[in-house]
């Protein structure tokens, strides 16, 4: 048993790929169309990343875990993501296939790693999408209540329809007496239909969303530099006052918190199989993105708690909260507002883009059932994972409020990043002779490195969320070995 559970996928390093060249799908419905460029690449990267990082998540980890030394939980996450996507650069070059990080482990640790990682993945995307949508509905509503303001008359939505029926508190799930978020519901569902269309027009309105939230970004940054007072920044460490509350405890435990705010820049790589020349452009999409994202996130954090105590950003809009004490600023609110709800939506829908196409790399392998490899004859898309994925996401951001989840996010995604680590060290040496149009530099301190800053940050949430995180790899165990390993074709394959 043990020689099939981590049996590992035979591979060959893909030959060098002519733009508009169809990847053949096997046989279950034709080609994924090779239409992306690097700049498309990019712009999913930056996309995925700039979301709920800025305009939620930054105020949060600042107000009560880190202070002004946010700046430096940026730095150490984006260090972190840093070697992994280096890593990830070599493999998504290497292997331009659809799966991500399950691809790779499937071709270096075996089968039964690659479902974990697999596993992980779905915990990524999916859960971030229903959490990041739930954040986009308050935004909404307050984008209507701006509305209200200038016609005079209360527009915004009653919060039965627009907050989740249900609560986690200590564990227990509780009814809060409203009926469903709405408008959570509404985006998914609006979102999945581009992806199920194709992913030339996901792409393109992808391009056209992360313009308008990177111009707002940049506005913010352009104006509230000019009020900005040093004394805010002082002291720039605040004194710890407990466990991963300020101090040094307290930029760590912020660092882990922030890593999802870079959740999503391996969405680049399950594009790859829709990159016209993978080879060159998917380092270009993955690194490019990542160092984007890296500066912006850097910026905004030494704005903001440059120009307000950071003490009171623990709010869901802390940026409109930072620019509310300065009444020359107010302008921006509504420019801000905007800019959250552009930047959230493409964040939705990078992730409602990514997991489908790991749903079609599973399926392929066996792994999962055999609808999940179907391709849309007409559009070319992963259509029947897409409807799933959108359903799923829906009934989670309509009636959870799945915020709470947010660190599992980061946990999944912090256990695929060390193992793509693991991997592209394996597989220098197991598979010497696989052509690499890029390589990792120093490949044995950067993959050693990058494993070991994920598994340690993995590890500053799992203290406190390990009853979830270990109920959510239960779940995923009891589907891989009461189906995908009776279905694996690469057993059968193997006798």
């Amino acid at each position: 048993m043990l020689k099939h559970l981590f049996a590992t996928h035979p591979i060959e390093a893909a030959p060098h790929v002519d733009a508009g060249e169809h990847i053949d799908t096997g046989a279950h419905g034709g080609e994924l169309k090779r239409v992306l460029t690097a700049k498309h690449l990019i712009m999913l990267g930056v996309g995925a990343v700039i979301g709920a990082g800025i305009f939620v998540i930054t105020g949060q980890a600042a107000a009560l875990h880190a202070g002004p030394a946010l700046v430096i939980s940026f730095l150490i996450a984006g260090f972190a993501c840093a070697l992994a996507g280096l890593c990830y650069a070599e493999f998504a070059a290497m292997l331009p296939v659809s799966g991500s990080a399950y691809s790779y482990s499937y071709a270096t640790l075996g089968e039964y790693v690659a479902w974990f990682v697999g596993w992980n993945l779905v915990l990524e995307y999916l859960f971030a999408a229903a959490t990041v949508a739930a954040g986009w509905s308050g935004y909404f509503n307050e984008l209507l209540g701006l509305i209200g303001q200038v016609v005079g008359t209360n527009v915004t939505l009653p919060a039965y329809l627009s907050s989740a029926p249900f609560q986690f508190v200590e564990g227990h799930i509780q009814a809060t007496g409203t009926l469903i978020n709405l408008p959570a519901v509404v985006i998914i569902a609006a979102l999945s239909g581009l992806c199920y269309v194709g992913i030339t027009q996901s792409a393109f309105v992808n391009s056209i969303i992360v313009a308008i939230k990177v111009t707002v970004i940049l506005l913010f940054l352009a104006f509230a530099i000019q009020v900005i007072n040093p004394d805010n920044w002082h002291p720039f460490i605040p004194e710890a006052e407990g466990p991963g509350t300020f101090g040094w405890g307290g930029i760590f435990r912020a660092a882990t918190i922030v890593f999802f705010s870079y959740v999503g820049f391996d969405a680049v790589s399950t594009a790859a199989g829709e990159a016209k020349n993978p080879q060159r452009d998917m380092p270009i999409g993955i690194l490019g993105s990542l160092a984007i994202c890296t500066v912006l996130y850097i910026a905004v954090a030494l704005v903001l708690t440059g120009i307000a105590p950071f003490r009171i950003l623990n709010t869901p809009e802390p940026v409109a909260t930072a620019l509310g004490l300065y009444p020359q600023l107010s302008w921006l609110k509504a420019i801000v507002v905007l800019g959250a709800i552009t930047g959230l939506s493409s964040v939705i829908l990078v992730m409602l883009m990514g997991l489908p196409r790991i749903f079609f790399s599973m399926a392929k392998d066996g792994l999962l059932p055999q609808t999940m490899a179907k391709i849309h004859p007409k559009h070319r898309t992963p259509h029947v994972g897409t409807i799933i994925v959108g359903v799923a996401a829906a009934a989670m951001a309509g009636l959870f409020p799945v915020s709470v989840l947010g660190e599992l996010v980061s946990m999944g995604t912090l256990l695929a990043f060390a193992t793509v680590c693991v991997g592209v060290l394996i597989l220098r040496y197991t598979r010497p002779d696989l052509q690499r149009s890029f390589r990792v530099p120093f490949v044995w301190p950067i993959c050693i490195l990058g494993a070991l800053a994920c598994v340690y940050l993995f590890w500053q949430a799992f203290e406190e969320h390990w009853r979830l995180m270990v109920g959510w790899i239960v779940i995923g165990q009891a589907i891989y070995f009461g189906y995908g390993y009776a279905h694996s074709k690469l057993r059968k394959s193997l006798g």
